[in-house]
């Protein structure tokens, strides 16, 4: 990106030097150009008044014949002329105004309008990805959903800057794998799944009937606009590369009466049946690339403001307001029926509960007071918070349990963060088995309590 930052910026730097006018020496004295348009305008009303008042003056024998007063009134009707004139003129343009001119004024208009827009949009997602201006000091930290693909690189980004990277990567694999990088931009640039499966079918019986038919011509050519091809296979990203990759050639071929376009294999490649059995098992054992949500783990000093959140919109899966109407017709159901709900309402609205998020935000408060943060998803099992709190202790061989703000012991690690009751945010609080603790404190003969997560970890804390 850093060439096409220095294209713009050098086209700005001639626009700025063509303004700015003609060049001169340092040393070289200019003269003002207010000094100069004065002394011209000076000159010409010199020379023109000049003219002017030799045709007004009248001649000695004129002002034989014309009196004083006649020649004042002459004066006095010609200026009367000379001004309904000028206001003749200028009614006449006002009311021949041009369509044009006011279709441009109202162009600019609405691309001044479209612009401070964009700039608002603009504005709004800086703000979305860009830490306050201003610190405020009850606010709760802000949180943004990032994603990783630890099987391309390290890079943890947005989701949608995440997917466009990893259709990049495969893009950029085409030169050196071309079968495998195809295969697998089918698998993971279409998200419809049903479609994928069908487009691997279809792809696979082309590829099974040259492998049994290597010699038969109508087995390797694949007519374009065929029903099959244009529903099955041409709306599916990544396989004309494919196609391409497989050894077919876009070739123009009678049909019927006209000519048309067929993806066609030539003898020599058809015939070579390992590549194609090769071929076909990669497209078939290709898996999606998918990005994985980051934990953006955080290590927090202990506040009193550990169960403020600042829940970004991502976390849910209705909008807000969608929720706030839910909610309330909800409550317009309960005031109606009164607390006579079946078993079958209350597990309706339970199921309608466990979609409204996406994401969780869990805060893990230690007994020293140090909170240490993670995103999950909704769905990811209580295993997965855990695992998380285990990779970073000290001694993550001790057992621990957890539980909630209200002494809620979460110990069934097959329930989901929702089916817990964990979103879109909470705090839980961390505490070692007492058994094993009382036995480590024994052995080493001191009970000072020291953190339990490692140094790398705590060398991260800030405060909130």
């Amino acid at each position: 990106m850093s060439f096409l930052k220095k294209f713009f910026q050098k086209k700005k730097l001639d626009v700025k030097f063509k303004k700015a006018g003609e060049g001169h020496r340092l040393n070289e004295e200019r003269p003002s150009p207010s000094r100069q348009s004065v002394a011209s305008n000076h000159g010409n009303q010199g020379a023109s008044g000049a003219s002017h008042q030799e045709n007004l003056r009248p001649s000695s024998t004129a002002s034989s014949r014309i009196s004083s007063a006649d020649y004042e009134r002459s004066l006095s009707e010609e200026k009367r002329l000379a001004a309904e004139a000028a206001l003749a003129r200028s009614q006449a343009q006002n009311k021949k105004v041009p369509d044009s001119t006011m279709a441009a004024k109202a162009r600019m208009r609405r691309e001044l309008e479209l612009e401070k827009k964009k700039l608002a949009e603009a504005q709004a997602l800086a703000q979305r990805y860009s830490e306050p201006t201003e610190v405020v000091k009850d606010s709760a930290p802000m949180v943004t959903v990032l994603f990783t693909c630890p099987d391309i690189d390290a890079a943890v980004l947005p989701k949608d800057e995440m997917e466009r990277h990893i259709e990049e990567f495969l893009l950029m694999q085409l030169a050196e794998e071309p079968e495998m990088a195809s295969a697998l931009m089918i698998a993971t640039l279409n998200k419809d799944k049903e479609k994928v499966k069908v487009c691997v079918e279809t792809l696979c019986k082309y590829l099974d009937n040259i492998i049994s038919n290597p010699g038969e011509e109508k087995f390797r050519k694949i007519r374009i606009s065929n029903k099959a091809f244009v529903e099955r296979i041409a709306p599916l990203r990544g396989t004309e590369e494919f196609l391409q990759a497989a050894g077919f050639q876009i070739t123009s071929l009678p049909f019927e009466d006209r000519n048309e376009d067929f993806y066609v294999m030539d003898s020599e490649k058809a015939s070579d049946q390992e590549r194609l059995e090769n071929l076909k098992s990669i497209l078939v054992a290709s898996e999606p690339i998918k990005p994985q949500l980051d934990r953006a783990m955080k290590v927090f000093t202990p506040s009193a403001r550990a169960t403020n959140f600042n829940i970004p919109d991502e976390f849910y899966a209705v909008s807000k307001e969608e929720m706030k109407k839910e909610q309330q017709r909800k409550q317009e159901a309960v005031e109606q029926l009164g607390m006579l709900r079946t078993k079958a309402m209350r597990e309706r609205e339970e199921r309608k509960e466990l979609l409204k998020y996406r994401y969780a935000l869990i805060r893990v408060r230690f007994p020293d007071g140090v909170l240490l943060q993670g995103t999950f998803k909704a769905s990811e099992k209580l295993s997965a918070v855990n695992e998380f709190i285990r990779q970073h202790l000290v001694n993550d061989w001790m057992p621990f349990t957890f539980c909630t703000q209200v002494g809620l012991k979460l110990d069934d690690e097959n329930k989901t963060l929702a089916e817990c009751g964990l979103t879109p945010a909470a705090v839980v609080n961390f505490q070692w088995d007492k058994t094993v603790m009382n036995e480590v404190t024994a052995q080493q003969g001191s009970s000072k309590s020291t953190s339990a997560l490692k140094a790398d970890i705590l060398a991260k804390i800030q405060d909130m």
